[in-house]
C-alpha cells in the first residue's frame, strides 16, 4: 500500500499532496508529530492518558489550520472530558513514591506465608545461574519453587476471607514489582535480597490463579463479523471546566484490584477479536508478539537507550527488559514464554527479530517529534 515508502519518510510524505490520510493500529499515539494533522477517526475504546496522547496528535498549529475534528465511533463524551479535565490548564504533582515504601512493601509480602524465603532463594538460585551451567530442565526447576507459593495461594482462597487477602496479596506483589522497577532505574539499591524478590514476583504473579470475575467468553471460533451500521449519535465539542487542576500522584499506596462487575458490550469484544495480523506466525501467536513489541517501544527505559546509542549498545539494555516482558505476559502465550527462556537460539532469534523492529520504531518516532 505505501509503495516502498519507509516509516522515518512518513512525516515528510505526509506533509505532501501525494498521501493525505495515515491508517494506524496501535501506533503513534505519542511521538509521531505532523502539524498538519486535522481530523481523526476513531474506532477504539480510549480513556485515561491514552485518550489525551491519542487525541492530542491533532493538537499543533499550521497555517490554514483553524479547528481540528474528531468522529468518535466508540467513546462517551463524559469518558473524554474525565480524560482531559485532569491535564487542563495545570497538572500538580501529589505524592510521590518512596525508596522506604519498598521495604514496607517486601515486609508485608514476606508475612503473608505465602511464599517462604528459601523458595524465593531456591528459584533464584536456578535463574542467576551462569549460562554455561544452563540446562533445559531449568525452567521446570523454577516452576517447581513457583508452585509451592501457588498452592498456599488456592488453599488460602477457598474461604471469602481468605480470598480478599489473597487480592490484597495479589495487589502487594504487582505494586512491589512495578515500584522495584521504577525505583530501581534512579536509586542504586545495594540490598540484593530486593533483587531477588523482585526478580521471583515477576514469575510468580503470571502463576497465581486470575480472581474470580464473572464468566469468561472465548469467540475467536464463533464470532465474526458480517455487517455494521452507522448511526449518528452526537455532535458538538467537550468544554473542559476553566480553574480545575488536576493531581498526578505517584505510587503510594496498594490496592486490591477487586472492581464491581460490569457487562462488557459485544461489539467491544468482537472489536478486539476482529484485530489479528498476518505472518509467518500463527494469527495468536502474532498478537502476542505485536503486543511485546509495542510495551517495548512504549517503555521510557528503551526510548531513552534507543535515541541516545547505536544499535550494538541498545542490545544491552533491550535483552534484558525483554525477558521482563515475556515473564508479565506469560499467562497469555505460556508455551512461546517457556521456549524463549529454555532455548536461547529461540531466544537469540526472537530478540533480534524484535530488537530491530522497536529500535527503529523509537528512532523513527523521536525523528518525528
Amino acid at each position: 500500500m505505501n509503495e516502498g515508502i519507509k516509516e522515518k519518510q512518513l512525516p515528510d510524505k505526509f506533509a505532501g499532496d501525494d498521501y493525505q490520510v495515515l491508517l494506524v493500529a496501535e501506533k503513534y499515539q505519542t511521538g509521531f508529530d505532523q502539524p498538519l494533522l486535522h481530523t481523526m477517526y476513531v474506532d477504539k475504546r480510549l480513556s485515561g492518558v491514552q485518550a489525551v496522547q491519542a487525541l492530542s496528535r491533532l493538537n499543533r498549529t499550521a497555517p490554514g489550520k483553524e479547528d481540528t475534528f474528531v468522529l468518535d465511533f466508540v467513546n462517551d463524551p463524559e469518558e473524554i472530558f474525565a480524560s482531559f479535565q485532569p491535564y487542563y490548564e495545570v497538572a500538580e504533582v501529589g505524592e510521590r513514591a518512596e525508596p522506604d515504601q519498598l521495604y514496607a512493601l517486601q515486609a508485608q509480602l514476606n508475612a503473608a506465608q505465602i511464599y517462604y524465603l528459601e523458595e524465593v532463594e531456591g528459584f533464584c538460585s536456578v535463574f542467576f545461574r551462569p549460562t554455561s551451567t544452563q540446562t533445559p530442565g531449568d525452567h521446570a526447576k523454577m516452576n517447581a519453587w513457583l508452585d509451592k507459593a501457588v498452592q498456599r495461594f488456592v488453599e488460602r482462597g477457598k474461604t471469602d476471607h481468605g480470598a480478599e487477602e489473597c487480592e490484597e496479596f495479589r495487589g502487594r506483589l504487582v505494586a512491589f514489582r512495578n515500584l522495584y522497577a521504577f525505583l530501581s532505574q534512579v536509586i542504586p539499591y545495594g540490598d540484593s535480597d530486593l533483587e531477588k524478590l523482585y526478580t521471583y514476583v515477576r514469575f510468580l504473579i503470571p502463576k497465581l490463579p486470575r480472581r474470580a470475575g464473572g464468566p469468561q467468553y472465548r469467540f475467536d471460533d464463533e464470532v465474526s463479523l458480517k455487517y455494521y451500521r452507522l448511526q449518528k449519535i452526537s455532535d458538538g465539542g467537550i468544554p473542559l471546566t476553566k480553574g480545575e487542576g488536576g493531581v498526578i500522584d505517584g505510587m503510594t499506596d496498594v490496592g486490591t484490584g477487586i472492581v464491581v462487575e460490569e457487562k462488557v458490550e459485544l461489539s467491544t469484544l468482537i472489536e478486539i477479536i476482529n484485530e489479528r495480523f498476518g505472518t509467518t506466525f500463527t494469527a495468536a501467536d502474532e498478537l502476542f508478539f505485536s503486543q511485546i513489541r509495542e510495551e517495548a517501544v512504549a517503555d521510557e527505559a528503551l526510548q531513552q537507550a534507543a535515541t541516545a546509542n547505536p544499535l550494538e549498545a541498545f542490545k544491552l539494555v533491550f535483552d534484558k527488559s525483554l525477558e521482563g516482558l515475556f515473564i508479565d505476559r506469560m499467562d497469555q502465550n505460556e508455551a512461546i514464554t517457556a521456549k524463549f527462556l529454555d532455548n536461547p537460539e529461540f531466544r537469540g532469534a526472537v530478540s533480534r527479530y524484535l530488537m530491530k523492529q522497536v529500535y527503529e520504531q523509537i528512532r523513527g518516532e523521536a525523528l518525528a517529534i
